[in-house]
């Protein structure tokens, strides 16, 4: 038997996703099954099978998800709603849409995650003259930098009792930075 021409090959699209949080242990069979139970959930069975969902590759914190051309904005609001994993609680948030699996692994490529040793982003907190130097500010209230990505912060407040996250957005860092200036902006 002959390979089909590609004029005659069923189209399909590629997602890239993030998994978060990133340090998330998940293997492709079991994130496979949880993103079927979701596609089916949401649009039923008849839909699934006329979508044909399947995991790719899991890499860097990243998923490469498959579907048929023309479902890949009904897959995209499937895995929205994708909570939970076994186990563990996650969130797939699709990144970009391609017709190929090469671009979508050279745009994994070009988001380098940053290292947690490293500094925030610029005027993203400041750093106490007196205190660690590992020490930052969130208003009045000492954070540890736990995660970031682009333009989210994810901090923890340290607390003699609790301790609870934070999600900073670029506004909040933008606030953050206007006060650190004497003049406001």
């Amino acid at each position: 038997m002959s390979i089909r021409p590609p004029t005659l090959r069923e189209k399909r699209r590629y997602l890239l996703a993030r998994i978060d949080p990133a340090e998330t242990p998940i293997e492709s069979k079991d994130l496979y099954y949880a993103v079927y139970e979701a596609v089916v959930s949401l649009f039923g069975d008849v839909a699934a099978a006329a979508m044909q969902p399947s995991v790719l590759a899991i890499e860097s914190g990243h998923a490469i998800l498959r579907c048929r051309r023309g479902a890949e904005r009904e897959f995209a609001i499937a895995l929205s709603t994708l909570s939970a994993c076994r186990d563990c609680t996650l969130a797939v948030r699709v990144l970009a849409v391609s017709g190929t699996i090469e671009s979508l692994r050279e745009r994994i490529a070009t988001l380098v995650p940053q290292e947690p040793d490293a500094p925030a982003q610029e005027g993203a907190s400041e750093v106490l003259p007196d205190a660690d130097p590992c020490e930052y500010r969130f208003g009045n209230t000492p954070v540890e930098p736990v995660l970031w990505h682009g333009h989210k912060v994810d901090v923890i407040e340290k607390g003699f009792k609790n301790t609870r996250r934070l999600f900073l957005t670029t506004e909040d860092l933008e606030k953050i930075h206007a006060t650190t200036i004497p003049d406001g902006l």
